[in-house]
């Protein structure tokens, strides 16, 4: 089962890791198991709130999202869309940024290193309103209560999120931002730049918010009117499985899942401008990742145990609130790229670690106990 499931994931990693040997050495493996592994992190709620949705879906609509829908992933968001960020951040065209990337290193690592500053705005403000809109709603689950309990309780405040997120925008851009790190060590007055930045990254996290926002009110909207068939079709003797979601809800649920996959890609994409700029490690890295998301979430969904270790949503966000605070730091000061990478993996180990521990003590025999889940929130 495992196997058959993760075959695909183990011989892309493989291939990953011995074409990162052959293209930069040991260090460019590290690099790129790091990315992987950050991917993986950091999607994992993701793959899980995908597979929520994916088993409502009906065969036909579950293939197409786990054949077009990983084409779009992978090659869209993960391969396509650092290639953008790169080209505007340093005003070069698509290609030209390539060709660079892959002919001349050392001017586009230097061509990067100084647009660095206005992708970790951008970067750092999306993240940031992902962990803020996390830590300020109110779940029934809390991992550290001490501190999400107050934290809820102040999330009540209208527009909370987005006024903490333009306060630090602001000290960053006047702060870091006015001593903005360059190619060759220099320092450079960036604040406007970083200002603008981040009020674009802003901007892009409401604008994905609210076509998630849209497409599940869409959803409800016709699970609701499923639900009436459904009733329907018991009073008239038809087996439930017949009005399995397809058709115009499982389409509108597809457009959903390929707004909110885009929406959990930004992070990995954007993290890994913190772990290296080499958009060839990066294509490496985050591809193996999203191909373990796509395994997990079929594996979520074969197994049916998509709420055993509750925590894990937590430290996931947890890690990006971290990347977050990592890039905003990074735009004056460098940070080793193995501890931004182990930030992420050290948030994940320590809340399944405690997801388990809760598991033996709600079963007293270790096995997992599972916590109803309320319907996926895009944010």
């Amino acid at each position: 089962m495992l196997l058959r499931t993760f075959g695909w994931s183990f011989a892309v990693t493989a291939l990953g890791l011995v074409a990162a040997v052959f293209y930069g050495g040991w260090t460019a493996f590290g690099i790129v198991a790091i990315l992987s592994v950050l991917e993986i992190s950091l999607s994992f709620d993701n793959a899980v709130v995908n597979a929520g949705i994916l088993k409502k879906m009906n065969a036909f609509w579950q293939k197409i999202f786990l054949t077009i829908g990983i084409l779009i992933a992978v090659f869209g968001m993960r391969l396509v869309f650092p290639v953008v960020i790169v080209a505007v951040s340093a005003q070069l065209g698509p290609i030209e940024a390539v060709d660079l990337a892959l002919t001349d290193k050392d001017r586009y690592q230097e061509l990067v290193t100084d647009a660095h500053p206005s992708i970790a705005a951008f970067g750092g403000m999306f993240l940031l309103m992902i962990f803020l809109d996390f830590i300020f709603e109110d779940r029934d689950i809390k991992w550290l209560g001490w501190l999400e309990r107050p934290l809820a309780k102040l999330g009540k405040v209208d527009m909370l999120s987005v006024c903490i997120a333009l306060v630090v925008l602001l000290i960053s851009a006047t702060t870091f931002g006015a001593h903005a790190h360059q190619h060759g060590g220099t320092h450079a007055d960036k604040a406007e730049t970083v200002l603008l930045a981040g009020i674009a990254g802003l901007i892009t996290y409401m604008i994905v918010g609210g076509l998630s926002g849209y497409f599940e009110d869409k959803l409800e909207e016709e699970e609701e009117r499923e639900h009436e068939e459904e009733e329907a079709a018991e009073r008239a003797g038809k087996p439930k499985s017949a009005v399995k979601l397809a058709g115009k809800a499982a389409f509108f649920m597809f457009l959903y899942l390929e707004v909110l996959d885009a929406s959990f890609s930004f992070d990995g994409v954007i993290g890994a401008f913190a772990v290296t700029n080499d958009i060839v490690l990066m294509a490496l890295g985050l591809g193996i990742g999203a191909m373990y998301v796509r395994s997990l979430t079929v594996y979520l969904v074969r197994q049916g145990t998509l709420d055993d270790y509750v925590y894990l949503e937590h430290g996931a966000h947890y890690a990006i609130g971290a990347l977050a605070v990592i890039l905003l730091v990074t735009i004056q000061y460098q940070i080793n790229e193995i501890i931004t990478g182990l930030v992420g993996v050290v948030l994940i180990g320590a809340s399944f670690w405690s997801s388990v521990r809760r598991n033996k003590r709600l079963t007293g025999n270790g096995r997992p106990h599972t916590t109803p889940r309320s319907a996926p929130s895009p944010n």
